[in-house]
């Protein structure tokens, strides 16, 4: 059974990809390459003798059996390198992880329209509020929607999928015996429950370790068509997902933000070096070529608001504003404001932002 190799491979530590699949490709099946010999392994030209040494050392602790079983009673699945579902954009790139785990569905999303998404961790409202207006505008199509699964724009971007009919995958960096961040394990378990998927290149036991996540990266960018940055310092993992995004010769947007915000340099540095600059979300169906089609929108008659009504939408038309803000603008009592705010938001004319603010449905 094949399998059992690819697994016994991954359960590794000290081994990585690109070694795996020298081997792979030098001995033609995956049998052979696991079963080889010091002499074998030596006529290999470039191969590192230290990570050979390290093979052979560490391949006689391995229980293939029993490996196999770690992944099988969790409950999740994978698909080998050899496997010829494999994801074709990923199998693509430079360093290709040579299985994926994952809990879900992965084959309900469409694997020839992904959209990454990346950015920071702390990423500010208005970048949280501008990536949910962009893919918001993507509602009930076939785009999938690849992230990282970390907090912040990640986070954002996951949900933002789900609360929009749109499948996403969310890519970590350990094992499926650790849930990181813990406070994302609603969101996880959200994606692997008919949303799409979860997924990793580590065996079940791997720690998610420091080092281990500008590896994840290379998969975010590696399965997707184009890569979309949402805030990125000048040292963020974020630019080093835009990097690897040119690298492996995808295409790479920016939604610009705040000049005085440090975590937008990163941003600016990739505009002026010829990242696309993202005020839509035809911006992003432009660069990647797509074409999709359009959703009925939210129609709203004029005539039937009542005066005070057509007053609050003036006041919000630019940007949202909290109550007091609204009351003030309008001069209409407070009672009023609260009663035709809630009237107009259960007609889908307004919607709720962060802070009790109140904005024009963007749906």
């Amino acid at each position: 059974m094949r399998e059992k190799y690819w697994i016994g491979f991954s359960s590794v530590e000290q081994l990585d990809s690109k070694f795996i699949q020298r081997l792979y490709n030098y001995f033609g099946n995956i049998e052979d390459a696991f079963m080889a010999s010091s002499k074998d392994l030596r006529n290999i030209e470039g191969l590192s003798v230290k990570k050979a040494e390290t093979f052979l050392k560490e391949r006689d602790k391995i229980d293939l059996d029993k490996a196999y079983s770690i992944v099988e009673s969790r409950g999740i699945n994978y698909i080998t390198f050899d496997d010829e579902n494999y994801p074709e954009m990923l199998r693509q790139i430079e360093d290709p992880p040579m299985v994926i785990y994952y809990k879900g569905d992965l084959f309900s999303c469409n694997l020839k329209k992904t959209l990454a998404v990346v950015g920071s961790r702390k990423a500010t409202y208005n970048a949280k509020d501008s990536l949910k207006f962009l893919l918001s505008k993507l509602v009930n199509t076939d785009i999938c929607i690849v992230s990282g699964l970390a907090s912040g724009i990640d986070s954002v971007a996951h949900t933002t999928a789900i609360e929009n009919g749109l499948k996403t995958i969310g890519v970590i960096a350990s094992g499926f015996d650790y849930t990181y961040p813990a406070g994302n394990k609603q969101l996880y378990e959200k994606i692997e429950n008919g949303n799409g998927a979860v997924l990793t290149e580590y065996f079940p036991t791997f720690e998610p370790l420091k080092f281990r996540f500008p590896q994840r990266n290379r998969i975010v960018t590696g399965l997707s068509y184009g890569t979309l940055v949402a805030e990125a310092s000048l040292k963020s993992g974020a630019l080093i997902s835009a990097n690897l995004t040119l690298e492996q010769g995808r295409e790479l947007m920016c939604i610009p933000g705040l000049i005085t915000n440090p975590n937008t340099e990163g941003i600016y540095k990739l505009l002026k070096q010829g990242a696309s600059l993202v005020t839509c979300t035809d911006d992003i169906l432009d660069s990647l070529g797509w074409e999709v089609k359009p959703q009925e929108a939210v129609q709203l008659s004029l005539n039937d608001l009542e005066d005070i009504e057509m007053s609050i939408l003036s006041a919000i038309e630019v940007e949202e504003k909290s109550v007091d803000e609204i009351v003030s603008i309008t001069g209409a009592g407070i009672d009023d404001i609260l009663t035709h705010l809630t009237i107009m938001e259960l007609k889908g004319i307004i919607e709720k932002g962060e802070g009790d603010r109140y904005r024009k449905f963007r749906g």
